[in-house]
């Protein structure tokens, strides 16, 4: 008895190129480490996956090859970065679908319990911290659906952005999407993601109400919760 094999592409995309390169554990530990928003030589990539560094630059090449990663020259040094958000919401989607780590020491689980509170998802606050922000822009009206995915913000928002300093993105500048609903694998509920929410992040970094940590795990000021219900009560043009 012969088995089936399905030859043509699922869907309308050939998945498998794709699937092979985040399937290799060194090539995806190394979209992980890029995945923070960072640029990084391909030395600190050995170190993050373990491996020498000409094995490092052969996945690299691969990686580059397959559009994944995108490489900077700055003098005589090159750094990796993601080639755009669109491959982080992936490396973010396949965490979806992964078993948990198991946690095996004190550390391991603060480690994983910091990046359940607040991150980085490439450039925009995810975890606990960024769910609970969408959240609350929804729930004053500053930030409304315009469908299943995207939002907009009300003039009520643009206020709120205003008094907090964000600039916000120049649709007619960049391609990126707007503000996007991003899908939390720690909460298993969405987050914000697209050009607002990187550049709230950023001003939130600027103002020190969350700041990096290891990775891309974001330590929470002290003071936060009362900033933030600070900054959302004044979302009817209040002071």
């Amino acid at each position: 008895m012969t088995s089936e094999r399905a030859v043509g592409p699922v869907l309308d995309r050939d998945l498998a190129p794709v699937a092979s390169l985040i399937g290799d554990p060194t090539r995806i530990v190394m979209l992980a480490a890029l995945a923070e928003g960072r640029s990084l030589p391909a030395g600190d990539l050995a170190r993050r996956a373990g491996v020498h560094p000409a094995t490092a630059t052969a996945h690299l090449r691969r990686l580059v090859e397959g559009g994944l990663v995108v490489v900077r020259s700055q003098g005589r040094h090159r750094y990796h970065e993601l080639a755009g958000p669109h491959v982080a919401a992936a490396v973010e989607a396949v965490a979806q679908l992964a078993p948990a780590t198991p946690v095996r020491s004190l550390r391991s689980d603060r480690a994983a319990r910091t990046l359940a509170e607040a991150r980085t998802c490439y450039d925009h606050l995810a975890g606990r911290r960024g769910v609970e922000l969408r959240d609350r822009l929804l729930a004053v009206d500053a930030l409304r659906m315009l469908d299943e995915r995207d939002h907009e913000l009300t003039s009520a928002g643009r206020r709120l952005m205003a008094d907090m300093g964000v600039e916000l993105p120049d649709p007619d500048r960049t391609r990126r999407v707007f503000a996007r609903t991003c899908l939390d694998w720690t909460q298993r509920r969405p987050h914000l993601a697209g050009a607002l929410p990187s550049a709230f992040t950023r001003r939130m970094l600027d103002l020190g109400w969350v700041s990096r940590a290891t990775g891309r795990s974001l330590r929470v000021a002290p003071d936060y919760d009362r900033r933030l219900d600070a900054w959302l009560s004044s979302s009817d043009g209040s002071r």
